[in-house]
């Protein structure tokens, strides 16, 4: 234990004699424990916010993609027997394209959905003014329209605009509602001046192209789960009425919100992952650097080595002494790197708005773990060859 405690004195009593060249080596630990940390925690972060942002939007949700409808397409009179499987709640049919939206002379592109009322609830959408679609409005073929937040800002720079005409692709709208703006990543997907009409409507006009192949078949759908617990077997539910009714797995595709969260952490994780590979060789090119400046310490202090020896130091001690060093300088540079990380992190949240990244402490346990084991490894050959030394031929040294 004396031992031990003698050598960290002496590798401080050595770096503060050399404070210029301690730092300068310990500079690639400092950039590899940098690279990783912070590299790794921006990923960490941005996952977390992802996943949990997933995670709360929608979670009973289940989407349905129809790519060969052979001869028995879904109609929109097929979705009762989808919302009458035990675990099912809510279905909605969706077709999207972009379109033109004009307010007086000015002209907008927006994304238009053909759809149902239980499509607003499915994707937790909520109302800033006026109401949903409603089965009247399907019923009825109707003209209406609902705003997303951002297109009824874009297009009239307010939100209070229920009971106004708005014109698409040169039919006159009435605009029944406006969906209320949220940060959340389920009201993302309501942005960029989309709107909503009845899906018959959409059925109707579809001979104008913007529909696509909506006159001949649902191609998406959105069923929404009794509740969370109650999604996978609502998935279920739905693949074997889909299975039964075009007899062909390859017909359709289905997945759900966790699907898509497992799927997003999988990716990112792996991004991390191959980030930190890349910046740990920072850390093993510090590595060398080390090595290299134990090597010459060695060289220069061959005469004191000798002394050491020749006054009764073992080899062990010798070993100790310079490999505890190099493990001191390893170390001290991890710090250092961890608190520019701090630094760094707290940079990008004052200047990039609303972003909260901190600080993975697993990655800097991590960078601490791999810091001592670059200084035990690089550190052991300069130590050994330090305590193999034959004490005349250091005292002999010049």
């Amino acid at each position: 234990m004396m031992n031990i405690l003698q050598s960290f004195r002496m590798a401080f009593k050595s770096i503060a004699t050399n404070k210029m060249r301690a730092l300068l080596t310990m500079l690639g630990i400092i950039i590899g424990v940098v690279s990783l940390v912070v590299l790794v925690s921006l990923v960490t972060s941005a996952t977390s916010s992802v996943t949990s942002q997933i995670s709360s939007m929608a979670n009973d949700m289940i989407t349905v993609q129809i790519t060969d409808s052979g001869t028995d397409p879904i109609k929109l009179e097929d979705l009762g027997q989808i919302e009458s499987l035990s675990d099912v709640e809510l279905v909605a049919p969706s077709n999207s394209s972009s379109a033109t939206a004009k307010v007086g002379t000015d002209s907008y592109s927006v994304s238009i959905t053909g759809t149902n009322n239980a499509y607003f609830h499915i994707q937790g959408y909520e109302l800033e003014a006026g109401r949903y679609l409603l089965q009247s409005d399907l019923d009825n073929n109707a003209y209406a329209v609902v705003l997303s937040y951002e297109a009824a800002a874009t297009l009239y720079s307010r939100t209070d605009v229920v009971g106004q005409k708005l014109s698409i692709d040169s039919i006159k709208y009435t605009i029944v509602g406006v969906l209320a703006d949220s940060d959340s990543l389920t009201s993302s997907f309501a942005s960029s001046n989309s709107v909503y009409i009845p899906y018959t409507t959409a059925m109707r006009i579809s001979s104008s192209g913007w529909a696509g192949s909506v006159s001949s078949g649902i191609s998406t759908l959105y069923v929404g789960a009794a509740n969370e617990t109650a999604i996978d077997a609502a998935q279920t539910e739905t693949e074997a009425w889909l299975l039964a009714r075009f007899g062909d797995s390859d017909a359709y595709s289905i997945r759900s919100n966790d699907t898509m969260a497992d799927t997003m952490e999988s990716v990112t994780n792996t991004f991390a992952l191959l980030l930190g590979g890349i910046a740990a060789i920072s850390l093993l090119v510090g590595g060398i650097g080390i090595m290299n400046i134990m090597l010459v310490s060695v060289t220069e202090r061959t005469r004191e080595i000798g002394i050491r020896k020749s006054v009764g130091a073992t080899d062990r001690f010798i070993l100790l002494q310079f490999l505890v060093e190099a493990l001191v300088i390893c170390l001290m540079g991890c710090a250092i790197g961890v608190l520019i990380s701090t630094v760094c992190l707290a940079v990008v949240n004052f200047v990039v708005e609303d972003s909260t990244y901190r600080i993975a402490w697993w990655i800097v346990l991590v960078a601490v773990a791999f810091s001592t084991l670059i200084g035990a490894g690089f550190g052991l050959y300069p130590a050994s060859k330090a305590a193999r030394m034959n004490p005349i031929d250091a005292l002999r040294y010049e």
